[in-house]
């Protein structure tokens, strides 16, 4: 693993002009944030040595280096997810190599189904802490010393300063956002009424197939981590509304301004 990390790193590195100070990985629907980056270096995933592949539409894959509000990032375009058949060392193999190559801020974004009876599509939610409900650990398995404990302290896994930063920036720019639990399932297939009830049942606000392997990931190597997520759909018992994934990419298209603001605002407070 370190020898995998170490090669992709130097491979990422020379194309890097400056320290980035954060990395951004943008999830379904959400690419739009790349139009925002200045001065932009684009680095293919199929050239970085053991970076995996992404195979979902809306996901570009590649690395875009550049600034946003004249802060130097490192933009993630193309996440990869355990139902894609990748093992959870995959999955979360670019947070040990954003890790490697000094970044220590990792604002993610995801689109999720809402069963928050408040919650309506479009709503921009700040994630305040998730549900592990994957089948499978990112941290299974002997642990690396060099990356993090055996054991990780996850009682603030999302970043309470960027959470009131981004909450209180919102209100003073007229922008509605929503503060929930997020759980993680494995997908790909959307969930039933009943799934999306017991959801609400268990104590979450939302639900999606991406964002908890790379949050706990980052987590054990001492990142910080911020998460927003748009709600593409609503689920629940009362609530069989046919959903596709062309419907959470339109949504997440139609919320794309509103999350291009906050994250460009937490960007230049530099938190």
């Amino acid at each position: 693993m370190l020898e995998k990390i170490k090669e992709a790193v130097e491979y990422i590195r020379p194309f890097l002009t400056e320290q980035p100070e954060f990395v951004v990985v943008l999830g379904s629907g959400l690419g739009k944030l790349q139009n925002e980056v200045q001065d932009k270096v684009i680095i293919d995933y199929k050239n970085i040595p053991n970076f995996p592949q992404t195979t979902v539409e809306g996901h570009k894959g590649r690395l875009i280096f550049g600034k946003i509000e004249g802060k130097p990032l490192l933009m993630m375009a193309g996440r990869f997810h355990y139902y894609e058949g990748y093992s959870m060392e995959e999955v979360t193999f670019p947070m040990r190599v954003f890790k490697g190559l000094g970044i220590e801020k990792v604002i993610l974004s995801n689109a999720s189904g809402g069963v928050n009876p408040n919650y309506e599509v479009g709503d921009a939610v700040v994630i305040s802490d998730h549900i592990n409900m994957m089948p499978e650990h990112p941290l299974r398995g002997k642990n690396i010393d060099e990356l993090g404990p055996r054991f990780v302290d996850m009682s603030e896994a999302y970043d309470k300063k960027m959470r009131e930063f981004v909450v209180d920036f919102g209100n003073k720019n007229g922008i509605e956002i929503k503060q929930g639990v997020y759980m993680g399932l494995q997908g790909p297939t959307f969930e039933t009424p009943s799934e999306y009830g017991l959801v609400r049942i268990l104590g979450a606000d939302c639900v999606g197939m991406s964002t908890v392997p790379e949050v706990i990931v980052a987590r054990h190597m001492g990142m910080r981590v911020f998460c927003i997520s748009v709600i593409t759909d609503l689920g629940g018992p009362e609530i069989a509304i046919p959903v596709s994934h062309e419907e959470v990419l339109n949504a997440a298209n139609k919320a794309m301004p509103k999350i291009i603001t906050l994250v460009k605002g937490l960007i230049e407070s530099g938190i």
